[in-house]
């Protein structure tokens, strides 16, 4: 697992110079448990860790620049998401 969250957080950090190494990280695992719950409520079968990546990558593609700006309004993620004292990349 560990692989894939390192190749993606790169493709973030890549895409998205205002996130920090552990930000970038955070919405990588958060967006790759996003994907695998809805997939599985929705009753699907589960079709392995390279359909999660294509997801997630495709997803970054589209929206990594911006994840800075997303204002997390759950608490639960709010102190992941919006921390001001991570050093940038």
């Amino acid at each position: 697992m560990n692989a894939y969250f390192e190749r993606l957080t790169k493709e973030l950090l890549d895409q998205n110079d205002a996130l920090a190494y552990a930000q970038a990280r955070t919405w990588v695992e958060l967006l790759w448990e996003d994907f695998e719950a809805t997939y599985a409520r929705a009753g699907y079968s589960y079709k392995g860790k390279e359909l999660t990546e294509r997801v997630v990558r495709q997803w970054i593609r589209q929206y990594g620049a911006k994840l800075h700006e997303f204002e997390a309004i759950n608490p639960k993620y709010k102190h992941l998401l919006n921390r001001d004292d991570y050093l940038k990349h």
